[in-house]
């Protein structure tokens, strides 16, 4: 048996397409650090958790999720997000799949942060995600 590579939009199905789409979206607000953007590609309520070197976050809402945890503490007001390096999206059966990688500016300092993310939506909002944070590695001088 050959499998073949295939992309979040096989089969044609409209709602693969906008479920793939949220996850870019997502990716694309995160890195401008988009406030409303993300709480409005969030459901409330929204089963969100994530892993970041040592520590695990949950937030039960889209605010909660944005304001506490991703723009608070992952993403702080002194952290200026430089670049989005890159976004890769796929599906795995029912989960969609959105891999990102930032470049950020940390106390004068540049780092990488890369995050995988398994999400499901209902329509255009995402009502249950799983992140996967790599950390901030320092970028060599």
């Amino acid at each position: 048996m050959n499998p073949r590579l295939r992309s979040a939009t096989d089969g044609g199905t409209a709602v693969a397409a906008v479920a793939a789409v949220a996850g870019e979206k997502f990716a694309r607000a995160l890195a401008a650090k988009d406030s409303g953007a993300l709480r409005a590609l969030l459901a409330d309520p929204v089963d969100f958790q994530a892993l970041t070197p040592g520590r695990h976050w949950q937030a039960s809402t889209g605010r909660q999720a944005v304001e506490e945890i991703i723009l608070a503490w992952w993403f702080g007001a002194d952290d200026d997000i430089t670049e989005l390096c890159s976004v890769t999206s796929g599906r795995v059966l029912d989960r969609e799949h959105v891999a990102y990688r930032v470049r950020v500016c940390r106390e004068g300092r540049d780092y990488l942060v890369e995050q995988q993310a398994y999400y499901c939506t209902e329509g255009p909002r995402i009502t249950w995600m799983r992140v996967l944070c790599s950390g901030y590695q320092p970028v060599p001088e």
